[in-house]
């Protein structure tokens, strides 16, 4: 992803998924791609940023409450990616979850 997400106005909820991602991780892009595809179509999704430096990467969503956090989480391809997640592309990861109560922002295209 090229572009930060453009939220709105507070209070709304951030998901950062930290991961460390295993050696062998074929379909991992094809359905990363596909969750983001996925997400974006959801009730209460605002957006989302990814970065990735080797096997540690850090995906952070944001979603205008917890219960579209927990329909998400509950999505029938989410949780196959979930589970695949566990059996054949993660290492490790965590998963956290915070309320934003404040944000600022600078563009300089908007300057």
């Amino acid at each position: 992803m090229s572009e930060l997400s453009k939220t709105p106005e507070p209070p709304y909820y951030a998901v950062i998924f930290t991961s460390r991602r295993a050696p062998e991780h074929e379909g991992y892009g094809e359905m990363a791609d596909r969750m983001v595809q996925l997400a974006d179509g959801q009730p209460g999704f605002l957006g989302i940023e990814s970065v990735r430096e080797g096997a540690i990467g850090i995906t952070v969503s944001y979603w205008d409450s917890v219960e579209a956090i927990d329909c998400w989480r509950k999505h029938v391809e989410h949780r196959e990616a979930q589970r695949r997640g566990r059996t054949e592309w993660y290492d490790e990861y965590a998963v956290r979850i915070a309320r934003v109560e404040r944000a600022r922002s600078f563009d300089r295209e908007e300057e």
